[in-house]
């Protein structure tokens, strides 16, 4: 058949959701052809992701078709999808915690699998694209980042024809990325779609070979991005060039936070244990952790935000005084502020609004008195955080489940932010978040760190580390590295560093 002649892997023609207080999806034209990297770019809101619930069918359009290989269908449900050749990973992951991860990739496989044969092919497949997998372990035991690698070998497994990625790229290492584009490569070689979600311009131009771009629900323009610049596509995106990010050298003040031999173990089988951590956070200064997800990060945040209760008391001081043994809540109430990376039912309760979600960090006079709660107080607080970063919402009484990720994200860390925090933790603050958004975050932090405060980032956007952090630290294996400032320090460095290798000759040993 002339390429000409070839039906396309996907075409929506005039494809319309409404809901009822927005349009999510306007009209929508959108064509993938078999063996085409084709990316989906928009801010949170613009509807990319109702738009990929249609195509995986887990919501039904109001209006459109949908046209596979050539030929009209109604994909009813994701199962229906999956038996077309559809394969998706979704932004918010949809795994049980309770199951092993064997487990939970067997239920989104068709037909009856022997749990030893597929833990092999997992594990086959992980290492074939550079994920590395434990299929015996726990869910509830992975971070934000291992769960998504568990849906990226889960989809793969289905052999998909086409395959829906949302920000796939966040849990790796640079030297991983470019190993995870050979293999969407080699995919696409092999007649495999993909449609590639993500915020990164960078990655887009580098992989993509067609972009549609979204904006309130439609699609503003379709081009090759690999003859567009940053700024032509963030244009395209958002209306205009994303603000730029001021990041000014200053003297760091006085120590408010130290961590001293911090040697954790595991809290659980699949857990990483903490070996001798020790660092210092100043004031007036952004302290940048690096590291691929699961090396530690999420039992360091627990031990300084005070969740995990089995800390030495002096292994973490605060103000020179130790506090290990003490209450998140009782560090909560001397001015430490937390964002963790996971979003919902963790950063916010999905079916409270975003009014009653402001008493997860604000328990104070302003918003109780004499036992009861003061709804007007809160619903003003939620308003205001909803007007300052611009957050897409129906208002503070909207339910948190109901926004975008990137929305969810602003919220939360604007309801840390207007506390005035002395210490900040802050687990992935731009993770899946658009260029406009994640600029005005990286921008409030930086105003926190002027305003004195004391920031830890923990981030796998080593971009983000080197333009926020004044200076960087790396975990590998439940060790961190020396602390270097970020104008000592080099890509590939840090790439090294990711992989425990500190030690061997570097010349910041005694950062």
């Amino acid at each position: 058949m002339e390429p000409s002649q070839i039906p396309p892997r996907l075409a929506l023609k005039g494809v319309t959701k409404r809901y009822p207080a927005v349009v999510a999806n306007d009209n929508i034209e959108l064509t993938v052809m078999p063996g085409e990297i084709h990316a989906i770019l928009g801010e949170n809101g613009a509807g990319k992701s109702t738009l990929m619930k249609i195509i995986y069918g887990v919501t039904r359009p109001d209006a459109g078709t949908i046209h596979w290989n050539g030929k009209e269908v109604h994909i009813a449900n994701p199962a229906a999808a999956r038996e077309l050749g559809i394969g998706m990973v979704f932004q918010h992951f949809s795994l049980f915690d309770t199951l092993t991860v064997a487990e939970n990739i067997a239920l989104g496989l068709p037909g009856k699998h022997r749990l030893a044969d597929l833990e092999e092919r997992i594990e086959q497949k992980a290492a074939q694209y550079g994920l590395h997998l434990e299929p015996q372990r726990h869910v509830h035991t992975l971070s934000v980042g291992e769960c998504q690698r568990v849906e990226i070998v889960r989809a793969l497994l289905g052999e998909p024809q086409l395959l829906i990625l949302d920000e796939p790229t966040s849990v790796l290492t640079p030297q991983a990325v470019q190993s995870l584009f050979q293999t969407l490569r080699q995919l696409a070689d092999e007649g495999c779609s993909i449609l590639y979600i993500s915020h990164k311009l960078d990655e887009i131009r580098q992989l993509c070979q067609r972009c549609t771009v979204m904006r309130g629900g439609r699609v503003t323009g379709v081009c090759d991005p690999r003859q567009e610049t940053d700024a032509s596509l963030s244009r395209m995106m958002i209306g205009s060039e994303p603000p730029s990010v001021q990041h000014d050298d200053r003297p760091a003040g006085n120590v408010v936070l130290a961590v001293r031999g911090l040697t954790l173990a595991r809290a659980h089988p699949f857990a990483t244990a903490l070996e001798n951590i020790s660092f210092n956070m100043h004031e007036g200064e952004i302290l940048g952790v690096a590291g691929v997800s699961g090396n530690g990060q999420q039992e360091l945040l627990a031990a300084l935000a005070g969740e995990d209760r089995r800390v030495p008391s002096g292994a973490v001081l605060f103000e020179g005084k130790p506090v290990g043994h003490t209450s998140a809540a009782w560090r909560r109430a001397r001015g430490l502020g937390f964002v963790p990376e996971e979003r919902l039912g963790r950063g916010a309760v999905p079916d409270l609004s975003l009014a009653q979600n402001m008493l997860l960090s604000h328990q104070n006079a302003q918003t109780l008195r004499r036992g009861f709660i003061r709804r007007p107080v809160l619903r003003s607080l939620a308003g205001g955080i909803i007007d300052r970063f611009r957050v897409r919402a129906q208002g503070p009484q909207a339910a948190a489940s109901s926004l975008s990720g990137g929305n969810l994200q602003k919220y939360i860390i604007g309801r840390e932010v207007t506390r005035q925090p002395r210490v900040l933790l802050v687990a992935q603050p731009t993770w899946g978040v658009d260029v406009g958004a994640a600029a005005q975050i990286r921008s409030e932090l930086l105003a926190l760190r002027d305003a004195g405060c004391s920031v830890l980032v923990i981030s796998e956007e080593l971009d983000e580390l080197f333009e926020i952090s004044d200076r960087l630290i790396v975990m590998a294996k439940g060790r961190v590295s020396p602390a270097v400032p970020t104008r000592q320090a080099s890509l590939d460095m840090i790439g090294r560093w990711m992989s425990g290798l500190w030690d061997e000759g570097n010349d910041h040993a005694h950062a």
